[in-house]
């Protein structure tokens, strides 16, 4: 996506009983977001692994915004003086893209061979599958150009491969344009995922985290696809159930497993959904904002510092800016930087200061269920330093003491 599309122009001609908006505020989404990210900066894309990282934050509208304007958080991080390791390596991508063309070759037959034996193995084995070109000029055209071969494929049937195809999701009332590694249509019609990754597949299983990342990147391609299909009658299937290919064993040999993307799906469907409106968060900022790598570090520490993060661990994994709000985070004592967990057993405790004070009985309702839990544990952990200590727990007010008929005691 190059750019989000829109007018944040509301309503029809102003009331002459009401204050004019500021010249800015009367200009579309479009050249607002133009603005925000810099004079002649071009706009970076928001691809499927950017889109499933903002489903899975919907509360940061840092984020939000800087995706929705295209901003390179990459650089806008080494601006900011705390650049991010965040992406893969020349190597790896050099590694992944020799992978993907090794499973594509020959018209891809081995990648349509894992697709029928691991999605559908009741279905006629592929021979001679359709491979249509896909090219188009610029986004749209691609786009438009996927949507004709889906069509013609589905009404066809046999099987077909589309190498690269362009989808559109609708973000925020924007479109997202997204490249998935592969889409295979089915001869009953069905549509699925395919996702090419280069992290190894031991003994048919592959490491849970990076499994569960390539899930909620292909369910953002199922949810695209989904939005195809619904222009078509009769609607195709869009199988829930993604073929993930990996190396087999450290090899550069391809290994398939089918992964159940419907919990994926349904979790980011639901979070696109509530992520606040870009234009929303546009206007709460102060004029003049702009987050341009080339200007001064201390406008674009304000400028940045203008719009609310929602900063957890997580964030390390999937944003380049994790370095500088985990900084902001431990300088303001929020205990979201403990992780998302912490945080919502901690209630309305929002800084580690005021869970220590919680803790020591200063401050905080006794009756709140998490200040009375941290209570009880800040007196079981002076208990366990006395007894280290060796000093004797203090007993409770009706223990019995110690005498001579109490059992074990000395004459």
């Amino acid at each position: 996506m190059s750019e989000f599309h829109g007018s944040a122009t509301r309503g029809a001609a102003s009331r002459p009983d009401r204050t004019p908006p500021p010249p800015t505020r009367a200009k579309g989404l479009r050249h607002r977001l133009a603005e925000l990210r810099g004079p002649d900066v071009p706009a970076k894309a928001l691809d499927a692994r950017a889109l499933a990282a903002l489903a899975a934050n919907p509360g940061c509208a840092r984020r939000a915004i800087l995706d929705g304007a295209g901003v390179d958080k990459a650089r806008l991080a080494s601006a900011l003086g705390a650049p991010s390791g965040f992406g893969q390596s020349q190597f790896a991508l050099t590694r992944g893209n020799a992978f993907e063309a090794r499973v594509k070759a020959d018209g891809g037959a081995e990648l349509l061979r894992l697709v029928h034996a691991r999605l559908d193995p009741g279905a006629e084995p592929p021979a001679g599958a359709a491979v249509p070109d896909l090219t188009a000029h610029g986004p749209e055209g691609r786009t438009a150009r996927t949507a004709l071969a889906l069509r013609e494929a589905t009404r066809a049937g046999g099987w077909t491969l589309l190498d690269h195809p362009m989808l559109a999701l609708d973000v925020a009332g924007s479109p997202a344009f997204l490249e998935p590694d592969a889409v295979v249509v089915h001869p009953d019609g069905g549509w699925s995922v395919v996702e090419i990754k280069s992290f190894p597949m031991v003994d048919g299983a592959a490491d849970p985290a990076k499994v569960g990342a390539a899930a909620r990147q292909a369910a953002v391609y199922v949810l695209a696809l989904e939005q195809v299909a619904a222009r078509l009658d009769p609607v195709p299937e869009v199988r829930h159930q993604v073929l993930l290919v990996c190396p087999k064993d450290f090899s550069n040999l391809p290994a398939g497993r089918a992964v159940d993307v419907r919990k994926q799906r349904a979790v980011t469907a639901r979070q696109l959904a509530r992520l606040t409106r870009i234009e929303e968060i546009a206007d709460t900022l102060p004029e003049g904002t702009c987050f341009a790598p080339d200007r001064p570090a201390e406008q674009l520490t304000a400028a940045v510092e203008a719009v609310p993060a929602a900063y957890a661990p997580e964030c390390l994994s999937a944003c380049e800016l994790a370095f500088h709000c985990r900084e902001r985070a431990r300088a303001a004592g929020a205990v979201t930087r403990l992780g998302r967990p912490l945080r919502a057993e901690l209630g309305g405790l929002a800084t580690v200061a005021e869970v220590l004070s919680a803790a020591r009985g200063a401050s905080g309702d006794p009756a709140d269920p998490a200040v009375a839990a941290l209570r009880r544990a800040a007196a079981l952990r002076a208990e366990a330093l006395r007894t280290a200590a060796g000093q004797p727990a203090p007993l409770p007010a009706d223990a019995p003491s110690a005498g001579a008929g109490e059992v074990g005691a000395c004459p």
